[in-house]
This record gives structure tokens, sequence and C-alpha cells, in this order.
């Protein structure tokens, strides 16, 4: 009988674990520039860039990309490489780390980290940890030592921390907005369907007041209102009766009316 070779289970676990903490660092990265902007999860943006630090890292974020898409309802992740210039990065040494781990040395590597260009933060980053040849004798720092922040660029919101760093679309198309409509919708219609005392499985049919707020929206995303809320029928109507009047945003309300088939 043939031998088959076992796999080390801890190397699958660690790569796991490592798989998993890039997943909720990024998401909840993401989350925290969403709610910087105050953009709600339910509104979906187009992507968000990550760059990569190795070939390691690209195929760990690959493995989860879809869970992190989801988690913040993002429809795309661009992976940068080294050679894109498009997020600056700047660097300046953390004071609170130095002066303990250092003493009489911390002057001198501060003076080292403020000179720093685009070249030695990436290595930095990649390596989490950098010697630093100070003359008389050779230092390594660590990514705790340094602050590295990345300037924001037009139509963007930019976060780093630990090495890693998201750059976060907050351009609204139409399209988008159109989409964020209709999820929100689709909540007060669920919404609606448990207070009505609704099984999970009754079918409905939903009316709603036509506003020009929401008209494109409805009718871009029709299907899948419907077949979120399980609606076998969609209405824009002027007048929608028996209707409960709902807010889909500070400036946006309208009124509907579902019934069971």
């Amino acid at each position: 009988m043939a031998e088959f070779p076992i796999a080390d289970t801890s190397e699958i676990d660690t790569d796991l674990e490592a798989r998993m903490e890039i997943a909720q660092k990024v998401s909840s990265m993401v989350l925290s520039l969403r709610a910087k902007e105050k953009i709600k999860v339910r509104q979906p943006l187009q992507r968000i860039m990550v760059p990569v630090l190795s070939e390691t890292f690209k195929r760990q974020i690959s493995a989860v990309k879809d869970l992190i898409l989801s988690e913040v309802n993002i429809k795309e992740i661009e992976y940068l490489d080294e050679s894109s210039n498009i997020l600056v990065k700047r660097i300046k040494p953390n004071f609170k780390t130095l002066g303990p781990k250092f003493g009489k040395h911390m002057k001198s590597i501060a003076a080292a980290v403020n000179g720093f260009g685009e070249e030695e933060i990436a290595t930095l980053e990649k390596n989490q940890e950098m010697e630093l040849d100070l003359g008389e004798e050779k230092l390594t720092i660590s990514m705790e030592d340094v602050e590295i922040t990345t300037d924001d660029i037009p139509g963007w919101l930019v976060a780093s921390e630990g090495g890693l760093t998201v750059a976060l679309d907050i351009t609204l198309t139409e399209e988008l907005k159109g989409e964020g409509v209709a999820r929100e919708l689709v909540n007060r219609i669920q919404n609606m369907r448990k207070d009505s005392g609704f099984e999970v499985t009754d079918r409905i049919e939903i009316k709603i007041k036509n506003t020009p707020a929401i008209s494109s929206a409805v009718e871009a995303n029709k299907i899948y209102i419907c077949a979120e809320v399980l609606a076998d029928s969609l209405e824009l109507v002027e007048i929608a009766t028996g209707g409960t009047a709902v807010e889909i945003d500070a400036e946006t309300s309208t009124e509907i009316a579902i019934n069971r088939i």
C-alpha cells in the first residue's frame, strides 16, 4: 500500500491564523475609515488598495479576499507592488520605545530614521526590523520603534497599522448610491416582515411610494430587492395605501406597503 506524506498540521494552523489575522485587521481598518467618513456599511463601495509586502502576504490575503469584501461591503481589492508610487509614506521615530531600549543611542537612531526614504520604509515594513549602522556599532530597530503614516490621496482614505496599509476608495457613483438605497430598502422591508409576523418563507408583494430620490435605485435593483425579501412583485406607486413611512437616510424617505400573498 502506498504511503502518503502527512501534512504538518502546525504549519497549516499557523498559516490559517495568519490569514484570519490579516482578514480581521484589514476589515477593522476599512470599517474605521468608513466610520471616519460616516459611510454606512450597507452602502457598497468600489474598492480598496493594499500594498503587498511579499508573495506570502499576497497569497494569504487572496485566500481571505471574499471574506474581507463581504465583511466591509467592498466590490474589489487591488494589490499594489513595490514599484507603485500611488501611496506616499512618511516615518518618524517613536521615542516612547527608543529611549528605554537604546538609551544614549536614541538621538543617533532618531536621526537615521528621519532620513529614511521610500525604499528604507518598504524594507522595514517587509522585514519588520532593520539593522542600523551607527558607525561605532550596529543596532536593530523594529516596527514598534517607528510611526509610519500614509498620506491621503484625492477620493481615498488611507490607514496604516503595524506595517499593513489600506486605502479606501470613497467615491460614490450614481450606481453605488442606488445599490446603497436598495440595501436600505431591503433592511426596512425585512423589518416590516418581522413586525407583521410573516413566516420566513412567506411570499409578499410590495408597493413603494415613488419619489425622485429612490425611483432609479428601485428600478435598477428591483431583481435584487425582490430576491432578498421574497417578493413576487414590486411596484412604484403614487400612493402606497396602508403603507408605513420609512426613512432611508437623513434626506430621503418614502412609504412602503407589503402584503402576504
